[in-house]
């Protein structure tokens, strides 16, 4: 029985090293599921869970305006300890379109800057397909005055306050950065009056010129509006000696906003003395995508993720 029990041994051994061997057989890959929504980590969006939902209180519905007789609106995420004093408003966009969910299920999104005690705004604008890419900067831009405005009111300091974006909202990021001004006097909105100048900016893969970017391309949705339009909404024709620091995290495969839109922005920033840094990700799409590698791909959110958070805490905390 012995040397029965040795033979079989031995014929394991001898065709997969035994069961240490057999335990080693590479597990398959992980299910590739596709672009990750805006560039964020896997972790991010998911539902918060009960002990994160215990971590911010929200101000919810805060109208800022109104158009076509709808408000405009954004919530606020305020942490409920070590309050840093500094806001980073989100920039809620993708293709222009602003989709409100509740602050408990949005949470997780932002559950890395409330960690570090930054209060966060989720902003929203007049969505497509209804309105335009104009529509969207006119609100954006209005909004940033009223946050500013009421920064204090939701515990943050008004001149430390840093704006945060993907792709539609990375270039809507970019507009509360560039196109920032210190209010106009004569305007009949009291609220126009007041500015809305920002102390830092993080735009993922953005569209910075839009003169290039949809030239050829067929109008739909909020890219359906008059091309004499497309500079004034074009943050790279806005940059000046003015501007906020700024980050850049772009893919460098992506084929929906090419890299040359981030490039063209650095170069822009550089010429006029603003601090900026542009980190490309090697073979990465649009949403920082490597097709047929999840794990990549969600390596490369969670940089963006870090880098994103390490870049407010090194312009906007005292």
């Amino acid at each position: 029985m012995n040397r029965l029990w040795s033979a079989a041994f031995a014929f394991v051994l001898a065709i997969g090293g035994g069961s240490a061997a057999l335990a080693q057989v590479p597990a398959p890959p992980p299910a590739d599921p596709g672009p990750p929504l805006s560039g964020y980590p896997r972790k991010a969006l998911r539902a918060p869970t009960a002990a994160e939902l215990k971590t911010a209180t929200y101000v919810r519905d805060v109208i800022y305006g109104h158009r076509d007789g709808m408000a405009l609106t954004y919530d606020v995420f305020k942490p409920v300890k070590k309050a840093n004093g500094a806001l980073v408003v989100n920039m809620v966009s993708a293709g222009w379109r602003s989709q409100w969910a509740p602050p408990e299920e949005r949470q997780a999104r932002y559950q890395a800057l409330i960690d570090k005690g930054f209060t966060v705004v989720a902003l929203y604008h007049a969505s497509a397909p209804r309105f335009a890419v104009p529509d969207a900067v006119t609100d954006v831009r209005l909004g940033m005055r009223h946050i500013k405005l009421h920064a204090a009111d939701y515990g943050a300091d008004p001149a430390r306050i840093g704006v945060w974006g993907a792709s539609a909202g990375g270039h809507l990021a970019l507009v509360a950065g560039m196109m920032a001004d210190d209010g106009d006097p004569a305007a009949a909105n009291p609220l126009e009056r007041r500015g809305n100048r920002i102390a830092a900016v993080v735009a993922y893969f953005p569209p910075t010129d839009l003169v290039t970017l949809l030239q050829g391309r067929p109008k739909f949705d909020a890219i359906n509006f008059d091309e004499k339009l497309r500079a004034s909404v074009s943050p790279l024709f806005s940059v000046d000696a003015r501007d906020p620091p700024t980050l850049m995290l772009h893919g460098d495969a992506d084929r929906g906003v090419p890299p040359a839109q981030s490039e063209a922005m650095k170069s822009a920033l550089d010429k006029v003395g603003v601090e900026n840094r542009l980190t490309m990700f090697a073979g990465a799409d649009h949403d920082f995508y490597v097709k047929g590698d999840p794990v990549r791909t969600d390596a490369y959110a969670t940089e963006a993720m870090t880098a994103m958070v390490a870049w407010f805490e090194g312009h906007l905390r005292k």
